[in-house]
């Protein structure tokens, strides 16, 4: 009953919440702001425990230490263990990059170490992401999700130390048969279905923190097109597809991002990718030919104003691969 009231309080302020960054130097967490807390010694401490909790974050900070040291600046990961917040969240100070990591989160139930680690990668996507921005700085949301599949989780999980890392017990068809069309190497194809995985671990978790009833799928892609960027937290299903966009995408991790443009160093059909593009249900491209193949190519439709019929587009853009 105590479990079930908190979860209920937690989910109204979780769907009634506005998400700005409060100022130029913090950025909002993985969740929308809450109240929600779980105690280290709580009966709702059901995640991981501290030991992966640090095994989990040194994993990525051995990575993005030299990444994040060669740009002149400082990666600060803080293992806030006993800190009860059910939340995550990224700041700039100085010239340090902080990533602030709640051990209220990690014990959540819903948490393995592959949901941890795709939550820290979420958090450094909003200082390393590039655009669309939020603040002067700041990845917004669904940038950070797409940055933490897109380039993140691929390199943690091909790291050896990850390879004893919790995830979720479960498979899922369509991640597997799209990163098998889309990958020919064995390791990439497995790393890119285990980001995918990771992704469905916390989009459960956003169900759980929801209340909601919808299971969200990787068969069920949301079919909402937004007139605008947004920059809040995108729906649970939106944030599912998002990750399963960025496991597919098969830009170089090491290809850079731009700060400005969104299309540079990512996945769209004007550079003559076949998947891995952001979804349209938080994305709207600065410049509508993203949405379009290549000159070179034969155009497989024709619509003058991509954005005109939109319900159209996100059917083609689906086509061919239903992911």
């Amino acid at each position: 009953m105590k479990r079930t009231m908190l979860l209920s309080a937690f989910s109204a302020l979780l769907l009634g919440a506005a998400v700005l960054p409060a100022s130029a130097s913090d950025c909002d967490g993985f969740l929308p702001p809450n109240d929600l807390k779980i105690p280290v010694d709580s009966v709702l401490a059901k995640g991981i425990i501290e030991t992966q909790f640090n095994e989990v974050l040194s994993a990525v900070e051995k990575i993005y230490k030299p990444i994040v040291s060669a740009q002149g600046k400082v990666l600060e990961i803080r293992r806030l263990w006993t800190n009860d917040t059910v939340n995550a969240s990224a700041q700039q100070i100085g010239n340090r990059y902080v990533l602030n990591m709640y051990g209220g989160l990690a014990r959540h139930e819903a948490i393995t170490m592959d949901g941890m680690a795709l939550v820290a990668c979420h958090e450094l996507g909003h200082h390393l992401g590039g655009a669309p921005k939020v603040s002067s700085w700041a990845s917004n949301e669904g940038q950070s999700d797409y940055y933490a599949n897109m380039k993140c989780l691929k390199m943690v999980f091909a790291d050896e130390a990850a390879a004893a890392f919790t995830r979720l017990s479960i498979g899922d068809e369509v991640a597997e048969k799209g990163c098998e069309a889309i990958y020919s190497d064995p390791q990439e194809r497995a790393v890119c279905v285990r980001a995918a995985m990771a992704g469905k671990s916390v989009a459960y978790l956003f169900k759980a923190l929801r209340n909601e009833t919808v299971t969200p799928r990787y068969d069920t892609p949301s079919a909402v097109v937004v007139t605008s960027m947004m920059t809040v937290h995108p729906p649970t299903q939106c944030r599912m597809d998002t990750y399963l966009a960025g496991s597919l995408c098969t830009q170089p991790v090491d290809a850079p991002l731009s700060g400005t443009n969104p299309a540079v160093g990512t996945c769209t059909r004007s550079a003559g990718f076949q998947a891995g593009f952001r979804p349209l249900c938080w994305y709207k491209p600065a410049n509508p030919a993203e949405l379009l193949p290549p000159a070179s190519e034969a155009p497989a439709f024709r619509v003058a104003d991509p954005l005109a019929n939109p319900g159209e587009v996100f059917s083609v853009l689906r086509g061919g691969l239903s992911w």
